[in-house]
């Protein structure tokens, strides 16, 4: 066995994890000492099947050669360099590449850190828009119940996780939400995307009379809000909200840190609905989780009406220390050459139907009230227990560490998103190991 296994911190208590149940995790600590392709190496000896890309991330599979050798090379090269009046090719070399593959018109590039600040970016750069164009009054923020969109103040804000929101008291002013379009009365067991709930969108239309269009910059949401238990939109929903933007001169802006670099079988989300947001946030599968990196694409319009005034100003004064970090940006172009040789931007769509029979098989399991899918995504709603919710789920994904998988939870729901480069025999050891876990599950 090697120096890295049975490798447990002997003090745990200095770091407070993060989403974790900390005092459960430290009596009984969960730790990842290697990964290869798709599966994690234990501390103790036994192998984990990824079955959740890491955190929604890890779209190529885990320790990949072009990726790895792309930062051993660029950290001997050039380790930092300030993105402030300074730049680096790689950075721009980037930004190319990730035009190449983002909806037509989308042509700039921001870089951020997170998913997390791409969202802070993003609704900053459509308050920003807005004011340029000459409409400062458009201040007001729409989001969505059951969004996520980070844990910066913005995106909390704008988000509608209750639990993320409750504890932190007054956030952005000015923001109202939409519904969810989840309704387990008429579309529980849907295969891909619901029939019921498209018209939800025109909720959006109530709330432009409540507050008036004038005061409103832009909406978000996440084509698939994914971080609340992969939550599809139905048959024409974004299509709708579309529309109704470009009536009212809003900004609509795509969370997708999630769905985006391949999770549905096109590189984005807005390809894959055939709808063009304004806005996309992106981070996650940007550098196959290897290095914090975030990208906001913002059309050609948005950008330019920035390019005012003398040229010797700052055009919009917002940007990280990191944005287009050497590495980072080293990390990502190995990670774009990844999925463009092994064609992963397009593979959930080869593998959709079979996942999704897959998935769908365990409709018989004990306490299963819902399964959900799209491209290489997929939820299973468990019927919670009285009076104690979150514990059947998070029991769930108890028994599936032990055996040998890797799932995530969230509420009492469990979620599935694995590497794209999931193979079918690994979709069967996936869905064998979880059926035995529900089916002995409490």
């Amino acid at each position: 066995m090697s120096d890295r296994m049975n490798a447990t911190p002997n003090d745990m208590r200095a770091f407070w994890m993060p989403f974790t149940a900390n005092r459960q995790f430290k009596k009984e600590p969960r730790l990842f000492v290697g990964a290869k392709d798709m599966y994690y190496t234990t501390h103790d000896g036994r192998t984990v099947l990824d079955g959740t890309a890491g955190l929604w991330c890890v779209n190529a599979g885990h320790c990949r050669p072009k990726i790895t050798e792309a930062i051993r090379q660029q950290a001997g090269e050039l380790d930092y360099a300030p993105a402030f009046q300074l730049g680096h090719p790689k950075a721009f070399e980037l930004a190319n590449r990730l035009i190449d593959i983002a909806p037509e018109g989308m042509g700039h590039v921001l870089y951020t850190n997170s998913g997390s600040e791409s969202v802070e970016t993003a609704l900053k750069v459509a308050l920003a828009y807005q004011r340029v164009k000459g409409q400062g009054s458009r201040t007001r923020l729409i989001g969505r119940e059951r969004g996520y969109h980070g844990v910066n103040f913005g995106g909390i804000s704008v988000g509608g996780i209750v639990a993320n929101r409750k504890m932190f008291g007054t956030l952005l002013t000015g923001v109202d939400h939409m519904p969810h379009t989840h309704n387990l009365a008429k579309n529980a067991f849907t295969r891909g995307m619901p029939e019921h709930g498209g018209d939800l969108a025109t909720e959006l239309e109530r709330i432009v009379t409540l507050h008036d269009a004038s005061t409103i910059a832009a909406v978000i949401v996440e084509p698939v809000a994914g971080s609340t238990g992969v939550l599809i939109p139905p048959k024409g929903y974004l299509q709708k909200l579309r529309e109704i933007c470009t009536k009212h001169g809003i900004l609509l802006i795509f969370d997708e840190v999630i769905t985006g670099f391949g999770r549905l079988g096109a590189p984005f989300a807005a390809q894959y609905f055939d709808v063009k947001p304004d806005i996309i946030t992106t981070a996650k599968g940007l550098t196959n989780g290897v290095i914090p990196m975030g990208a906001v694409f913002v059309t050609n319009e948005i950008h330019d009406a920035f390019m005012t005034g003398p040229e010797h100003m700052i055009e919009f004064f917002h940007g990280y220390t990191y944005s287009g970090n050497p590495i980072a940006s080293a990390a990502a172009l190995g990670t774009l050459d990844t999925y463009r040789e092994e064609g992963l931007l397009t593979r959930a769509a080869e593998l959709a139907g079979y996942w999704e029979d897959a998935l769908h098989s365990l409709k018989d399991c004990p306490n299963v009230i819902d399964i959900r899918n799209i491209g290489l995504i997929g939820a299973i709603e468990l019927e919670p227990i009285a009076g104690e919710p979150t514990k059947r789920a998070f029991s769930a994904f108890l028994k599936a560490y032990e055996k040998g998988l890797l799932i995530r939870t969230t509420g009492d729901i469990i979620a599935l998103s694995p590497p794209l480069i999931i193979e079918k025999a690994q979709i069967d050891e996936l869905f064998t190991k979880l059926r035995d876990v529900l089916m002995n599950n409490i």
